[in-house]
């Protein structure tokens, strides 16, 4: 099958998909739109490319592939380099998928985890010392915060796992679950 090639920005078929589609994803996962195409874009592009060419294949302004740019730097996923006789600056994606994964979970749990679990022993020490806080909200903030915590620390024990033990564990997939069964691995009826 030959990919075809979409007219308006020069893009294969097949990539300008992937494009529009990993944005549509970003959006869910609370990235901005154009940060996600051009991450997608960056990470299908057999070359690195510049800011302009950006801006030209995916149709944005170029100030706003500027701003997007440095978010994705920010993230670690994508990183400017340099090409020999050129004084422009090109931009490269991270492609080695456990590489983006570990530092795109990482940058989550600074950005997000980290916060929370600040924020909610900040809450939880409020509610200890107020008697007008009930003990079941106390208590609901108190489990909360230890979710998050061990989530942070499941999280942390697996970053420094291999990227071989990585996907030894993620190829047992529903095989770990029925290893940790306290009936030998039959599930229960329900």
């Amino acid at each position: 099958m030959t990919e075809t090639t979409d007219t308006a920005g020069g893009l294969p078929e097949a990539v300008r998909e992937f494009v529009l589609l990993w944005g549509n994803l970003g959006e869910r996962w609370g990235v901005n739109r154009s940060v996600s195409q051009i991450h997608a874009l960056l990470y299908a592009s057999e070359r690195a490319l510049t800011a302009e060419e950006i801006a030209a294949a995916l149709n944005i302004a170029r100030s706003n592939v500027s701003t997007s740019l440095r978010e994705l730097q920010n993230w670690d996923i994508v990183r400017p380099i340099t090409v020999m006789g050129d004084r422009r600056t090109f931009y490269q994606a991270e492609t080695d998928l456990w590489t983006l994964l570990s530092r795109i979970a990482q940058g989550r749990k600074v950005r997000e985890l980290d916060p929370a679990a600040a924020a909610l022993r900040q809450c939880l020490a409020t509610a200890e010392g107020d008697r007008s806080v009930s003990p079941v909200a106390t208590a609901r903030l108190r489990a909360m915060l230890e979710f998050v915590e061990q989530t942070s620390r499941w999280y942390e024990q697996m970053a420094t796992l291999p990227k071989s033990q990585l996907a030894a564990l993620m190829k047992l997939g529903s095989g770990v679950s029925r290893w940790l069964s306290p009936r030998g691995g039959r599930t229960p009826r329900v």
